[in-house]
């Protein structure tokens, strides 16, 4: 195969898999996602090819859809390897700009799936200023920043009380 083909294959994978994130097919997503990537890699290391931003690119949409299926774990480190990749790059691109924002909001899911509310609340902040800031078209704009704001108001009750809910301190018995 020659690597024309190789790279054709791993973005038509990838492509598939941002439709299927935007369906709402998790499963199908995160099966292409991994495919985009072993396709990637089996192109030979002399080629002109940015393996280290392509794996970034198919990291974003895996973070994702393994967030989405909650498997939180999984869409943590997937979100991180995007993420080393985007902060050092910044966004370069409007591509690159909108898996960057992905990336963000993945990693504040797999946070508040995981239970670390307050590193899910600092995530889920900087992903609605992102979005609010980007300047291009971003598919799913609108829902994302819907499910933001609800994620922060959840959040931020249960950081201001940080008691469990139902929770009385000895003198409220009493009075």
């Amino acid at each position: 195969m020659k690597p024309l083909k190789e790279v054709a294959g791993a973005y038509m994978a990838l492509s598939d898999a941002q439709r299927q994130l935007l369906a709402g097919s998790y499963e199908e997503a995160a099966s292409n996602c991994r495919k985009a990537m072993e396709i990637s890699r089996t192109m030979p290391p002399e080629e002109a090819f940015d393996h280290a931003g392509f794996d970034a690119f198919c990291h974003a949409g895996l973070a994702e859809a393994q967030a989405r299926l909650r498997m939180f774990d999984d869409a943590l480190r997937s979100a991180d390897v995007a993420l080393r990749h985007f902060n050092r790059r910044g966004e370069l691109n409007q591509d690159e700009g909108k898996l960057w924002i992905a990336s963000v909001f993945s990693r504040a899911l797999a946070l508040d799936g995981l239970g670390r509310g307050a590193e899910a609340l600092s995530e889920f902040r900087k992903a609605s200023e992102m979005i609010a800031e980007r300047k291009g078209e971003m598919p799913g704009r609108d829902a994302l920043l819907a499910e933001a704001t609800q994620r922060m108001a959840e959040l931020g009750k249960s950081a201001k009380s940080g008691k469990p809910e139902g929770y009385k301190a000895w003198w409220e018995f009493w009075s």
